[in-house]
Order: C-alpha cells, then structure tokens, then sequence
C-alpha cells in the first residue's frame, strides 16, 4: 500500500491559489481514496496505479489553466499494509503514551 503526501498549486497565480487548491481537493475526494488534508498538503493512501492517477488528475486539470506549477511529493509504500493513513499516527500516540495533534 502506498502512502503518498503532495502538494501542488500553480506559481503563476499570484499569492492566493486556494481556488485552485479547491480543484485538487475536488479531484482527491472525488477518487475515493481515504485521504488526510494538512495544512500544507494532503495525504493518501490506495495502491500506486489509483494515487498516482490522481496525482496525474490534478496535474492535468492544473496545467489546464496555468504556465507553471510547483509540486512536492513524499512516498512511502509498504507491501502488505493497510490503514496506514491512521495506523501510522495511532502508532506514535500509543508509544508516546500522548493524544498527539493531528
């Protein structure tokens, strides 16, 4: 299962893109994936074909409208584990012994 983590905006927009974000956003939810949106980017977790898909989604649906776009992407794949979107946090509050901020 593939843990993936992503932001992408366009840097050609000035200094609001939250409208564009939006259409991210409709994207990811739209997939059915389970998906954690953060601050500075979101969350998701299915197989590698399904995540990256909606990567290649938003991609598209930004390149549609702009001339540049920034992206950051962090991955973790792991064979034979599910949950992981809330395992792995559930994993570190249980060994802190504290109910962490998520």
């Amino acid at each position: 299962m593939l843990l993936l983590e992503f932001s992408m905006y366009p840097t050609d927009k000035g200094a609001s893109v939250s409208e564009y974000v939006k259409g991210n956003l409709e994207i990811i939810d739209d997939s059915g994936l389970p998906y954690q949106l953060g601050p500075m980017g979101t969350c998701l977790e299915g197989e590698y074909d399904q995540v990256m898909d909606v990567v290649r989604q938003c991609y598209e649906r930004l390149s549609a409208d702009s001339d540049r776009i920034a992206c950051q992407i962090k991955m973790d794949w792991r064979r034979g584990h599910v949950d992981r979107l809330q395992g792995k946090v559930e994993t570190l509050k249980a060994k802190t012994g504290r109910d962490l901020s998520t």
